[in-house]
């Protein structure tokens, strides 16, 4: 009985591939497109199970999508635990092992008691046409299968964490990378806007130089910034925020991007203003940036005229009531050197574009903050004010920590009270404490430190005296000079008052 009902459903089985050859071979398209719908409608009406596809390329991109490399990286560990054929690459990201699940291959997840089960798909498609894919077109993606009562906790939660999860392990795993952007004039087929190396800058903010209490103040101002996506919705702004650097040369200012990039395990932006054609090109290149990265625009005071400068000429030659002519040539050449303007940097900060991603810092350096115009650097746009100033004996602490593996020295007293002293930048300590030789120890660096903290106050010092001279001569020069004037004004008045009185003498005589 068992063996003719296996051969009855047999024999259905072929019959009904059979016509399925048939149809495919001799109705229509259009009409077996029909019959396959209404197939698979008549399948589902039987199927409890639901299920839902991510392809690793969606549309006419050619990039992969971001879906399916979170969900990649989500199955990674519950791959190497279930599936018993992985595939192993090493991730041009971070240059680690990764093993994912192999094709065909399927995984069980567990998410508030609920199964779910995930599948490696892979289809491969022969390609007649010319491209720029192997001549076998293959095509992948995860099928993820739960049951229809399922549903609402599958779309509306369970497919979040996956992606969120998925997003952080990819973060976490990541090569970040150090940008800068190419010449307008080089953008074109197969040229980005940006080229990159891997960021390797190993500064943190336990090496950075600088008073502890400071540096915690910026930390927790980055860590709230960080997880402040909410707030941000909230109130009705771009996730973003702006910092100022600004001091002296050699304090600090590129190590304090480093650590902070670091410290937020984000990419770094480093645009040259002077490489930019125009304010649309500084547009495209803020587009082109991902979020989690810091944009980087150092020494803004050299890199263009943005502080107002050709403005303030042009008042005062009206004050001078000197009339500013311009030709069409002049202006179409000025128009030409223009290239980024204030009006196109200000709209790049703040303005509409900017809140085309999220999770960004926007840093400024210069050495000269008092040249940059204010409306450049005001709040809202620069949120923080960020002053890196000389080597106080905390900051010396760190470098000699840093440099020298010290925590106190009896020398520490005479470079506290120098330090106090003379102005050094940071960098000039740390050069000062790091070892030429290798019979040199902590005590000759510190030697060595102290030695040139006395140069420089000698220095300072005859400097000052100098200056004092020189001040005491011009005021010399002063003096005589106000006394030849003198002088010469009072032999002028003498000489007048003789000739009226020998003019008077001739009169009475006639």
């Amino acid at each position: 009985m068992r063996g003719e009902m296996w051969g009855q459903f047999g024999s259905a089985i072929a019959s009904f591939m059979c016509i399925w050859a048939m149809v495919n071979q001799y109705f229509p398209h259009y009409l077996r497109a029909s019959i396959e719908t209404r197939f698979q409608k008549l399948a589902n009406y039987f199927n409890p199970y639901v299920q839902i596809t991510f392809h690793e390329f969606s549309g006419d991109r050619m990039k992969r999508s971001e879906a399916y490399k979170s969900i990649e990286n989500y199955l990674g560990s519950r791959s190497t635990k279930q599936a018993k054929r992985l595939k192993g690459d090493v991730s041009q990201e971070s240059h680690s092992l990764v093993l994912t699940m192999d094709d065909h291959e399927e995984v069980t997840d567990e998410y508030e008691g609920i199964k779910f089960k995930w599948a490696s798909i892979k289809t491969i498609r022969e390609s007649k046409s010319i491209s720029f894919s192997p001549p076998q077109d293959e095509k992948r993606s995860y099928r993820l299968t739960f049951h229809a009562k399922h549903r609402k906790t599958a779309t509306e939660t369970y497919l979040d964490r996956v992606l969120r999860e998925g997003r952080e392990i990819g973060t976490r795993k990541r090569q970040r990378k150090l940008y800068t952007n190419s010449p307008s004039d080089s953008y074109g087929f197969k040229r980005t806007m940006w080229s990159h190396i891997v960021f390797e800058h190993r500064a943190t903010f336990d090496t950075l130089a600088m008073d502890p209490k400071k540096k915690k103040a910026i930390m927790d101002d980055l860590v709230t910034f960080s997880k402040a996506k909410d707030y941000y919705a909230r109130i009705g702004k771009a996730w973003k925020r702006g910092y100022l650097l600004y001091g002296p040369p050699g304090t600090g200012k590129s190590t304090m991007i480093a650590a902070i990039a670091n410290f937020l395990n984000y990419d770094v932006y480093d645009v040259e203003l002077t490489a930019v054609k125009n304010n649309t090109d500084l547009r495209k290149l803020l587009i082109e940036t991902s979020s989690k990265s810091v944009i980087v625009l150092e020494d803004i005071d050299c890199s263009l005229e943005l502080t107002g400068q050709r403005e303030n000429r042009d008042e005062e030659k009206k004050e001078e009531g000197q009339e500013i002519k311009k030709d069409g040539a002049q202006e179409k050449e000025e128009k030409k050197k223009g290239g980024v303007t204030l009006s196109g940097l200000l709209n790049f900060i703040d303005g509409l574009w900017s809140a085309s991603g999220g999770e960004r810092l926007i840093v400024f350096t210069t050495n000269h903050v008092e040249k940059l115009d204010p409306a450049l650097i005001r709040r809202g746009r620069m949120d923080r004010h960020i002053e890196m100033s000389y080597c106080d004996f905390e900051a010396f602490k760190v470098l000699a920590k840093n440099y020298l593996s010290l925590e106190s020295h009896p020398l520490f007293g005479a470079i506290r009270s120098l330090l106090e002293e003379i102005d050094m930048t940071p960098a000039d300590v740390a050069e000062n404490l790091m070892p030429k030789t290798v019979e040199e120890d902590a005590g000759v660096c510190l030697g060595i430190l102290i030695e040139a903290l006395e140069n420089a106050k000698a220095e300072a010092r005859k400097k000052l005296g100098e200056k004092e001279e020189k001040l005491e001569a011009e005021a010399e020069q002063g003096q005589e000079e106000e006394k030849a004037m003198f002088t010469k004004k009072k032999k002028k008045k003498e000489k007048r008052e003789s000739n009226g009185k020998g003019w008077e003498g001739s009169e009475s005589e006639s």
